[in-house]
């Protein structure tokens, strides 16, 4: 194959792959935006009821326990807006995947498809969902979030804004981001592609255990402000795709946790 027919294969497999991300964070998007705008209920009064995310109006009372129904509602929320919110930032990484895998295959070295390893990336997001969707389901049973899914004590979203901050200093945070801002080095220093499809699956899993491990806690955050606020969900994506995609990466996630301390501190005052 010549040079000029392995770069218009190359092209035709990027654009490919980004039609394909771009219509999965669409998607994703359409939905969250979906399920915000049902759940804003134009100042109705909704004391004493909480909302389901369900895309259809659904209320229930406070003390109603939660049905597996509305679990998996809860649950089904959490994955998809986690899959719209990191899917740009994991674009450059699921790109190189599939460059590589090409020329693999042009080489006679065929590795597993992207497919598999874009899946395994967000699996650990759904596993994140999960048990995010635990804590929400713990919060709401102390009477600890209002009916739109946020913080109803100052104390317990100041906790959660320090706590973000504090860690967006800490080493832990800076050893996962950079796993998720080096693509080729995570790679290399994980053993290289795998030509096998579990293998890969374990790779997507793997670096996408990184990018949990570096934005949970800003993910936590939505309890403070609402976890259905649109305006807070697509700022947190931002931030995440700077942190990971730009040259200052290190100085804005330590900025950001300044900021979150800050207004930690600001909530106790008030």
């Amino acid at each position: 194959m010549t040079d000029g027919t392995l770069e218009a294969v190359l092209r035709r497999d990027r654009l490919i792959v980004v039609s394909a991300l771009g219509v999965i964070a669409a998607l994703a998007w359409a939905y969250v935006l979906w399920l915000a705008a049902d759940m804003d209920m134009g100042g109705m009064d909704m004391s004493g009821f909480r909302m389901v995310p369900a895309g259809l109006g659904m209320m229930a009372p406070v003390a109603t326990p939660w049905s597996a129904v509305e679990f998996a509602l809860v649950f089904v929320m959490w994955a998809v807006m986690m899959v719209g919110m990191m899917t740009p930032s994991a674009a450059p990484m699921i790109l190189m995947y599939a460059r590589v895998a090409r020329q693999g295959q042009i080489a006679g070295k065929p590795f597993a498809a992207t497919g598999w390893f874009a899946a395994g990336y967000f699996l650990a997001w759904v596993g994140f969902s999960l048990a995010a969707t635990l804590v929400q389901w713990m919060l709401e049973r102390e009477a600890a979030l209002d009916a739109r899914m946020a913080s109803a004590n100052n104390v317990l979203g100041a906790v959660v804004l320090v706590a973000a901050g504090i860690y967006q200093w800490t080493p832990i945070k800076d050893a996962c981001l950079a796993q998720c801002q080096t693509p080729f080095r995570f790679l290399m220093t994980h053993g290289g592609f795998r030509s096998d499809v579990l293998g890969c699956l374990r790779l997507g899993l793997l670096h996408g255990s990184y990018c949990v491990g570096c934005c949970w806690i800003l993910m936590a955050l939505l309890f403070v402000v609402g976890v259905m606020n649109v305006l807070w969900i697509a700022l947190l994506a931002l931030l995440v795709l700077v942190e990971k995609l730009t040259p200052w990466r290190r100085w804005v996630a330590r900025i950001a946790g300044a900021v979150c301390v800050a207004a930690g501190g600001w909530m106790v005052v008030a």
